[in-house]
């Protein structure tokens, strides 16, 4: 993948990892769009890194997924690279009185529904560009799933075998599919607070084009590397041992 002189649309970029993965683009010298749901998070991320272009966009939501591709692609039309990174993560437990179905139903939206959508969008577009791509953040534990988040876990190895799958459809197409794969991120996924045994954001992001610049198309960081090349014995293994230390 070409690391300069993209324009680059990252959903869920106005924190956390998409907007680590945001300043390294910049930081190459490539144009660059975020979306989130909270305006305030949109401003503060452009306060910050005043190159940034924002739009606030709820990408659970089908109509504002349109809306989002018809702005980017009208007003920038040289986008290129479309980072799906936007991501929500819910600790359920099923054996208890359950929520309704939307608070579900919202997980599925964002981390998988959404990712597909966007693509089907993008893909027509990104076949006439040079250059393109798109990548996918999925997560380690799409592959050592964690009993407390079970759909999130559920949508993140959905979005991996998606993204496999993607990757053959679009050869033809010149479009890059590339699947980057966090391990415990120092973010505010899942509430303040929850993440910051994990690794620090900006860390993880370099680490992360290092893999880019290596031109890998799958890319992890620390365990997760680990988690992409583990056999079912060692999965089976790394499972019980993370679920026996968390309380669900």
């Amino acid at each position: 993948m070409k690391l300069s002189g993209n324009t680059v649309l990252i959903t869920g970029g106005s924190n956390g990892i998409g907007l680590a993965l945001a300043e390294q683009f910049l930081q190459r010298g490539n144009k660059v769009l975020i979306c989130g749901r909270r305006e305030e998070k949109l401003q503060e991320a452009r306060r910050k890194n005043p190159e940034l272009i924002t739009r606030a966009c709820d990408v659970s939501i089908e109509s504002e997924r349109i809306d989002l591709f018809n702005w980017a692609t009208s007003e920038f039309p040289d986008l290129n690279v479309l980072v799906n990174n936007a991501g929500i993560q819910q600790k359920i437990n099923f054996n208890r009185p359950q929520e309704n179905w939307s608070y579900f139903q919202q997980e599925i939206a964002v981390n998988f529904e959404a990712p597909v959508h966007l693509s089907s969008l993008f893909v027509p577009h990104l076949s006439e560009k040079s250059n393109a791509a798109i990548l996918n953040v999925s997560s380690g534990l799409a592959f050592t799933p964690m009993a407390a988040a079970p759909i999130y876990c559920a949508t993140k190895a959905a979005l991996h075998s998606f993204t496999i799958s993607l990757r053959q459809q679009l050869v033809a197409d010149g479009i890059e599919v590339i699947e980057i794969v966090p391990p415990a991120v120092n973010t505010d996924l899942g509430g303040p607070g929850l993440h910051t045994f994990g690794v620090p954001v900006n860390e993880f992001a370099i680490g992360i084009f290092k893999g880019l610049e290596a031109q890998q198309l799958e890319i992890g960081f620390g365990t997760s590397e680990k988690a992409l090349r583990m056999s079912r014995d060692e999965i089976d293994a790394t499972v019980k041992a993370i679920n026996s230390k968390v309380l669900y």
